[in-house]
């Protein structure tokens, strides 16, 4: 009696929480980090692991996997077994502007992945230092346009967001500035700092401790609205350029042939996650959002943004060139 009991109860547990029923496997599920601990996407991974194995009722893992501009960590799982154990947290860079920029990846962003959904939504922001000369986007743009190539911008390499944002700016703008690019990630801001260079691109997690504290200037956001923590910012929009829209993201994408029904389950333990009080307010601490879009949403998403970015890129000369 007691053990028909028992089977009940769990019969109709399972009932009422189909979705996390699914995905209960022994076995530790793994998001692999195609950066190095600290990184935006490590503390996001590991910020999401936390609650979603308290959702899921099974241990959640992150391993970091750097290297080669986070391709290496994209082949590793575009090759794993597609059994849901598995899944990366990917990003704008690696689901779009790496497969415009390099002609030769180890992996397809459309082909060899299933999106999941978008992890955290951001803009960036134009920075310069306090003591720049330019008190507004608009005055940077006007000496621009008298003095071509007369100002240089920073960004962390080749076809990074921040680069390619610098690169939007331009063709909006009718610009051409100095591109200036570095692999040591903490080198622009420094250089900015030291008045080595003019301006800067950087996502919110990053520059906004930055703009609080008073060691550098924001002229513009890339977004539609200004943000709730620094109201005082104007939008690009504000400054003349309606066009100049730019969002960076990360995202949870699993191997490509992962089977239907556990993409839904891991999606809707993961959208539980992101739908949280919790997660709207330490996303906007950051003057992010939180995403959850479904599978499908992404993968369109995706192939929008190849289009829009795929002209740009070619406008630029940087289509193909790695």
């Amino acid at each position: 009696m007691h053990q028909r009991r028992a089977l009940l109860a769990a019969c109709l547990a399972c009932a009422l929480h189909p979705a996390r029923a699914q995905p209960t496997s022994a076995r530790a599920l793994r998001i692999v980090v195609p950066a190095g601990p600290g990184s935006v996407p490590d503390v996001r991974a590991r910020w999401l692991a936390e609650r979603l194995g308290v959702e899921l009722a099974r241990p959640v893992l992150v391993e970091n996997r750097p290297g080669a501009g986070g391709n290496l960590a994209m082949e590793a799982v575009a090759r794993s077994e597609p059994d849901g154990q598995t899944m990366v947290m990917t990003h704008v860079g690696l689901m779009v502007f790496n497969p415009l920029l390099y002609e030769r990846l180890g992996y397809d962003a459309r082909r060899d992945f299933t999106p999941l959904t978008r992890v955290g939504v951001g803009p960036m922001l134009l920075l310069v230092r306090p003591a720049s000369p330019h008190a507004s986007l608009g005055e940077l743009l006007a000496r621009a346009r008298r003095e071509p190539r007369s100002q240089s911008f920073a960004s962390q390499g080749i076809g990074t967001p921040p680069h390619l944002a610098a690169e939007l700016l331009q063709q909006q703008a009718g610009i051409t500035a100095v591109h200036v690019p570095y692999t040591n990630p903490a080198q622009p801001v420094a250089d900015l700092l030291a008045g080595q260079i003019d301006w800067l691109f950087e996502g919110t997690p990053v520059a906004l401790p930055l703009v609080r504290g008073g060691r550098l200037r924001a002229l513009a956001v890339t977004a539609p609205e200004r943000l709730n923590e620094l109201p005082e910012v104007p939008t690009m929009a504000e400054a003349g350029l309606p066009s100049m829209n730019f969002e960076g993201w990360t995202g949870l994408a699993l191997p490509a042939a992962t089977p239907p029904a556990v993409v839904d389950a891991l999606y809707a333990a993961v959208a539980r996650v992101l739908a949280s009080d919790e997660a709207r307010q330490w996303f906007a601490s950051v003057g992010n959002r939180p995403g959850g879009e479904t599978p499908q949403q992404l993968a369109e998403l995706v192939r929008a943004e190849l289009q829009r970015w795929g002209a740009v890129l070619a406008a630029a000369g940087l289509r193909g060139s790695r």
